[in-house]
């Protein structure tokens, strides 16, 4: 495969579990996936992703991570405590290693593509 696309609502996402069970805000604990690409040694990954509320804080984020938010919102806080909200449209990256607290205030569907090098 030399291309592929990256469909908003894939005909099947499956459940994902990313998130600890503790870190859901509300009743709602719904993650499902949708992965269209992965090397073979899962190096690099692209798919679709999506979450109901949650919050977590992350010492160090453990890949870097491409993100484009297709429905919903996410904030995310930074050590210094400057907080950025990407919605719908927002392309954003975060790099493996950084520190962040990671809120979805609105169920997050988004699409990503991670590397870990």
């Amino acid at each position: 495969m030399t291309d592929f696309r990256l469909p908003p609502n894939p005909p099947s996402m499956v459940p994902s579990d990313l998130v600890g069970a503790d870190a859901f805000t509300t009743d709602d604990h719904t993650e499902t996936i949708h992965e269209v690409f992965a090397t073979p040694d899962n190096s690099i990954q692209s798919g679709v992703w999506e979450c109901a509320p949650c919050r977590e804080e992350i010492a160090a984020y453990p890949v870097h991570e491409m993100m484009t938010v297709i429905s919903g919102s996410v904030t995310l806080t930074h050590p210094d405590g400057r907080a950025e909200t990407f919605a719908a449209g927002d392309t954003f990256f975060v790099p493996k290693g950084a520190p962040c607290v990671w809120e979805i205030t609105e169920t997050l569907r988004k699409f990503y593509m991670i590397a870990e090098v």
